[in-house]
């Protein structure tokens, strides 16, 4: 009789736990996030924020880009840090303030699959009108890339840990194969070891 009770009771408080609702609320995303010492959002935003503003000011990249708008291409970033980091996001938050600066414009060679099936979608299918079709051969080639690397130095002993990032980009004229532009983000992070009192 008393196993059967206790059986209910733990029945009952499975029950209970798997009804209860988690409370979710959300949070500013540009607020500093400091829950680890790891790779975060603060640190993906400082990045893209210094590196696009660098850019767009530097002089020779200002003076070109007065009455055009450039087309650049966007290569991996190489992630030479021991953590497992989205460079892709970075990349693609870079890119998109570039191109709502107004300064520059993209291709995206992440579709180009994609373009080339609805292209030929279009000549091969019949249901498109051949006169309104994209033709092939007609696309803007990129006459800058953009790329760079992300690297990482880690420190730590028995009381705290330091954390160096150090985030480089770069844009070389396809063409002549100079580099116009680098610039570098650096970013330190500490953080002691807290112990709990017995």
């Amino acid at each position: 009789m008393k196993f059967m009770q206790f059986f209910v009771v733990v029945l009952a408080g499975l029950i209970l736990a798997s009804c209860s609702s988690q409370k979710i609320q959300y949070g500013d995303a540009t607020a500093v996030e400091t829950t680890t010492l790891g790779f975060g959002s603060t640190d993906l935003q400082s990045i893209a924020a210094k590196l696009v503003d660098d850019l767009i000011t530097f002089p020779p990249i200002v003076q070109m880009t007065s009455s055009r708008r450039p087309v650049v291409f966007v290569d991996k970033i190489k992630n030479k840090t021991t953590e497992h980091i989205d460079t892709e996001s970075i990349t693609d938050t870079i890119q998109t303030k570039l191109l709502q600066s107004g300064k520059f414009r993209f291709v995206d060679m992440t579709a180009v699959k994609a373009i080339q099936e609805q292209m030929q979608f279009q000549m091969d299918s019949g249901m498109v009108d051949p006169s309104k079709a994209a033709a092939f051969g007609k696309q803007t080639g990129a006459e800058f890339m953009l790329y760079g690397n992300m690297s990482s130095i880690v420190k730590r002993n028995s009381d705290a840990q330091d954390v160096y990032y150090k985030f480089t980009l770069k844009l070389v004229n396809l063409e002549s194969g100079i580099m116009e532009w680098a610039g570098e983000k650096e970013i330190r992070k500490t953080g002691e070891k807290s112990f709990m009192s017995l």
